[in-house]
C-alpha cells in the first residue's frame, strides 16, 4: 500500500492546499493530512477547528485521513508507515527550501518526497496571507474551502 503524508498547520487550510491533496490522490493508495503542533508556534485557529476542517472538505473521500503529530515529519512517517511526502511548490523560493528538506529527510528515514506544482491561479495563496485577511477582517472566502467557518 502506497500511504503518503502531506504534513502542514493548515491554519487555515486553503484552497491550495485542497489542490494538492486533490492531484495527489491517484498516485497513492491513502493520503494522510497531518497537522504539525509546534508549540513555539501561535496559531489563529485551534487543532480541533483544524483537524474538522480538513475532515470536512474530505468527508466523501475514503483515501484521506486526518492526523497530528509534534515529531519530526519523517518519524511520523515512520509511525504510519508512510514511504511518501507530499509537498506543493509555489515557487522557485518554495523548492530551494524543500528540496533541502527533503534531502534531510532522506538521509535521516527511507521515505521519497513528491513535489507538485501548485496550479498557477492558486499560487499566491498561503495560509499566512488568509489569516492576515481574517485578523483584518477582510473576505478570506476566495482563498479557503467553503467548509471553514471560523
Amino acid at each position: 500500500m502506497k500511504i503518503a503524508v502531506f504534513p502542514g498547520s493548515f491554519d487555515p487550510i486553503t484552497n491550495g492546499h485542497v489542490d494538492i491533496i486533490k492531484r495527489s490522490l491517484p498516485l497513492f493508495d491513502k493520503i494522510i493530512v497531518a497537522i504539525g503542533q509546534n508549540s513555539e508556534k501561535k496559531y489563529l485557529f485551534t487543532l480541533e477547528q483544524r483537524m474538522q476542517w480538513i475532515k470536512d472538505v474530505f468527508k466523501d473521500e475514503p483515501k484521506i485521513a486526518v492526523d497530528k503529530y509534534t515529531s519530526l515529519t519523517v518519524k511520523f512517517c515512520m509511525e504510519v508507515k508512510a514511504g511518501f511526502i507530499i509537498r506543493g511548490l509555489r515557487s522557485s523560493a518554495d523548492f530551494e527550501y524543500e528540496k533541502s528538506i527533503a534531502q534531510f529527510n532522506k538521509a535521516m528515514e527511507p521515505v521519497e518526497t513528491v513535489f507538485l506544482i501548485s496550479e498557477p491561479s492558486l499560487a499566491p495563496i498561503s495560509s499566512t496571507i488568509v489569516r492576515d485577511i481574517i485578523r483584518n477582517q477582510g473576505d478570506p472566502s476566495a482563498f479557503i474551502p467553503r467548509q471553514v467557518k471560523y
